[in-house]
């Protein structure tokens, strides 16, 4: 297939023609910084990638420079959240070590989320910025863990941990590839030899459990991760794992498993059962920022996961939305199995624990969806602004649910 060369920095990210041709304000938005609409074919990975291509485009960078530079809101007041941050701060100091562990004796794993975080959150005050204090300390820690970490290991935990700090690191150094300071080689060395195997380990063994046993989220993260990779080191074999296993893969993390039930025109909207919707709500959430980073990185390369099987994803995040927001839900009994065995358990009723929970997921979505193409996506849009402006990790607590997603979606992403 015909495809562009690859964008310099200084132009837009691609985005798929489809999503361009559904709203005149996303193409006038493309249009004013360079972009190129180019079309897709439908799971195969682009002929070049697209960089800076993961949560962010270089059109999201700079909207988000001009925005902040003017003074305006909301992007102002995300700006402010972000540089409140403790670990936003370039006077970081990274804790790089050679072995990360969750699960089990020995845990050390909030060293490693903590510094992603801070990453991540001073590579984007250098983006939107241009503070060199703040580049210079997220290489410093990028570099750091890149040149130390050699395992990532404990009990069945560590496969969490690959996934979530995979593609959360990975997109940390795609917004500081172009860093004079930072070593993408060694980063992309790191990615491949440490986080990329065990990614691909639970993907195709599931820990030797019963195919159902993983909640989808457990899927998700480590989809994310092989999809961040592929990008990361231009690997198009990568990239397409994760887009195929989203349409059609065997666990609960692809679209359809970890959408099963759906429910046409619920009160004017068309919604979609989560597939821990009956487990708790903290987790239920997290899948949506999960799921959400894993469309936005593929929107971002031109594919328009967020659309797939007539929106699927939508009709869930505006399913958990509504839950969330305290109003009623349709629940159908979701059975599973467990274990090596699958003995059957089942789920009743939505689970109430951690109803409301904040978590900042929702500005990513209610962008997409009500900004980019024009939907009315009410309970996404009414959460999105509820727990408004987004903060990321470090501003919801200091155990790992805060540090799940990168956040800061209202400065990068709001139209």
């Amino acid at each position: 297939m015909s495809r562009t060369s690859p964008h310099t920095h200084h132009e837009a990210g691609r985005v798929s023609r489809r999503g361009l041709l559904k709203t005149a304000g996303g193409l006038t938005a493309a249009l004013a910084v360079g972009a190129t609409a180019t079309a897709t074919t439908a799971g195969a990975a682009p002929a070049a990638f697209t960089h800076p291509g993961m949560l962010h485009n270089a059109g999201d960078i700079n909207r988000a420079k001009v925005r902040v530079a003017a003074g305006d809101d909301p992007w102002l007041s995300g700006w402010n959240r972000l540089t409140a941050n403790s670990h936003s701060q370039s006077t970081w100091t990274n804790r790089a070590t050679a072995t990360i562990i969750r699960g089990g004796t020995g845990e050390n794993y909030p060293q490693l989320y903590n510094d992603i975080a801070a990453a991540y959150q001073n590579a984007l005050r250098w983006k939107v910025a241009g503070t060199e204090a703040n580049g210079r300390c997220a290489a410093n820690i990028l570099n750091a863990w890149s040149r130390t970490l050699t395992t990532v290991t404990g009990n069945a935990d560590r496969f969490l941990a690959a996934g979530l700090y995979g593609w959360q690191f990975a997109n940390a150094c795609e917004l500081m590839r172009d860093h004079p300071a930072f070593d993408l080689a060694a980063a992309q060395d790191m990615m491949v030899r440490v986080f990329y195997p065990l990614n691909n380990q639970f993907l195709t063994g599931h820990n030797d459990a019963c195919i159902t046993n993983y909640w989808a989220n457990w899927d998700l993260c480590n989809m994310a991760s092989v999809m961040a990779i592929g990008i990361l080191t231009d690997n198009a074999a990568k990239y397409d794992q994760a887009v195929t296993y989203f349409k059609s893969g065997a666990g609960n993390g692809s679209i359809q498993h970890a959408v099963p039930f759906l429910y046409g025109d619920v009160e004017g909207y068309d919604l979609g059962q989560w597939q821990e919707s009956g487990r708790d709500q903290g987790h239920t959430v997290m899948g949506m920022g999960q799921m959400g980073a894993l469309c936005e990185m593929a929107w971002n390369q031109g594919d328009d996961l967020y659309s797939y099987d007539g929106r699927r994803f939508m009709k869930a995040a505006q399913y958990v939305a509504k839950y969330n927001l305290n109003m009623d839900v349709p629940f159908t009994t979701y059975t599973w199995g467990t274990g090596q065995n699958c003995a059957q358990q089942s789920q009743t009723v939505p689970g109430a624990a951690s109803r409301g929970q904040v978590r900042p997921v929702w500005a990513m979505l209610h962008y997409h969806y009500g900004r980019r193409l024009l939907l009315d996506d009410k309970y996404i849009a009414q959460m999105c602004f509820s727990v408004a402006p987004e903060g990321g990790g470090g501003d919801y607590g200091t155990t790992s649910g805060g540090f799940d997603q990168l956040g800061f979606g209202t400065l990068m992403y709001a139209k």
